[in-house]
């Protein structure tokens, strides 16, 4: 199998490893106000995610910039927390201010560089030692990066249209249930590795 392959399949499975299910909560409570009219918008959105996580990736494997692993984890938390407390608050309203979009886009680009920073001691361990080259297989485990969100973006999408139209949910309801979900996850989470 070729490095491409080896580093895209690496991508995928770190973000569908179930025990890594920080990412899969963001993009979860990312999600939560979107439906498959506003694809252009979650397409944009999971792009900033990879954009930030391909920039961190490449910074720290560079080692232009090290950062501490537990205040990472500790702000990815904060981080899906305030995505989600955001979802809530605006549950059931239309906003489409320009203050939403740069408020979402910004938090999403900078949750992308603090799993990007977090990943990046895993992807030092899959390079090659003598790897003189690492911006390609950054790129590449990015791209994977890229599919495996944009596929769980699309189930959670399509979770969402079967709730609302099948099981008669409101939108608004939709969003309740599902960032009171993440909310209660993240704080579970807190509370379990005391931070």
């Amino acid at each position: 199998m070729s490095e491409f392959w080896i580093y895209i399949k690496a991508g995928i499975h770190h973000i569908l490893d179930i025990t890594a299910y920080n990412h899969v909560f963001f993009l979860v409570a990312l999600m939560i106000p979107y439906v498959f009219k506003d694809w252009k918008r979650v397409f944009i959105l999971v792009s900033l995610l990879t954009i930030g996580n391909a920039l961190a990736l490449i910074l720290s494997v560079y080692n232009i910039v090290t950062v501490n692993s537990v205040s990472v984890s500790f702000l990815k938390i904060i981080t899906i927390l305030l995505i989600a407390f955001y979802a809530l608050n605006t549950a059931g309203k239309t906003i489409k201010s320009s203050v939403h979009v740069s408020f979402i886009g910004f938090i999403t680009l900078f949750f992308g560089m603090l799993h990007g920073f977090e990943f990046s001691s895993y992807f030092k361990t899959i390079l090659p030692k003598n790897a003189t080259e690492k911006l390609i297989p950054s790129l590449e485990i990015a791209l994977g990066i890229e599919v495996a969100q944009i596929l769980i973006a699309f189930i959670i999408l399509i979770l969402s249209y079967i709730v609302q139209t099948f099981f008669k949910y409101s939108k608004k309801d939709w969003a309740l249930i599902m960032a009171a979900f993440v909310i209660g996850v993240m704080l579970h989470t807190i509370i379990e590795r005391k931070i």
